[in-house]
């Protein structure tokens, strides 16, 4: 029997160069212009689901406020630390890290929007994965994603194809999903 092939973090410098890439990307196509497509607003529970460096993270974590949390996941260790030691540095306190290659470790049915943004085409098990976002994912919750490495059907074919989630809107930037 074959072993399932498992995610795993490319190396170091990439990660590093990514990130650096990232902030040009972010100056381009500002990550508010992405969120304002969700319905996200004050006191939701956000996962990002696959952050990178976190360029959704702070936006988002400002949108939700104080009484709101944003749980930053990535499966690399530096993705979590760069995260980890902005927010501390910043003193925002309502981010939560979570390193991880599939499951989150939070309630079922408590997280309001899942962002799954330039991640889709790296998945190696998206079926695992989707069942974990639709788990943790509260019934009338959002998956909005996007993926510039992909053609939209792609994107949407990749989704309905390996999870229980619909397409309910177009955006300019994003796709947003919810459970069937």
């Amino acid at each position: 029997m074959r072993e399932k092939r498992k995610d795993k973090p490319m190396a170091g410098t990439g990660f590093r160069f990514m990130a650096f890439m990232f902030k040009f990307r972010d100056m381009v196509n500002p990550p508010e212009k992405y969120l304002k497509e969700t319905t996200m607003k004050e006191g939701d529970k956000i996962l990002d689901y696959g952050c990178g460096p976190g360029s959704f993270v702070f936006p988002a974590a400002e949108i939700v406020g104080e009484n709101g949390k944003v749980y930053a996941t990535d499966l690399h260790p530096l993705a979590i630390n760069m995260i980890a030691k902005k927010a501390n540095k910043k003193e925002i306190t309502n981010i939560e890290t979570i390193q991880t290659n599939c499951a989150t470790g939070l309630a079922s049915n408590s997280i309001d929007i899942v962002l799954m943004y330039d991640v889709i085409h790296m998945l190696k098990e998206p079926k695992e994965i989707f069942a974990e976002i639709d788990r943790v994912m509260k019934p009338e919750g959002i998956l909005s994603v996007t993926n510039p490495h992909m053609r939209e059907r792609d994107v949407i074919t990749k989704i309905v194809e390996n999870s229980d989630f619909k397409l309910v809107k177009q955006g300019e930037k994003t796709f947003s999903f919810q459970k069937k």
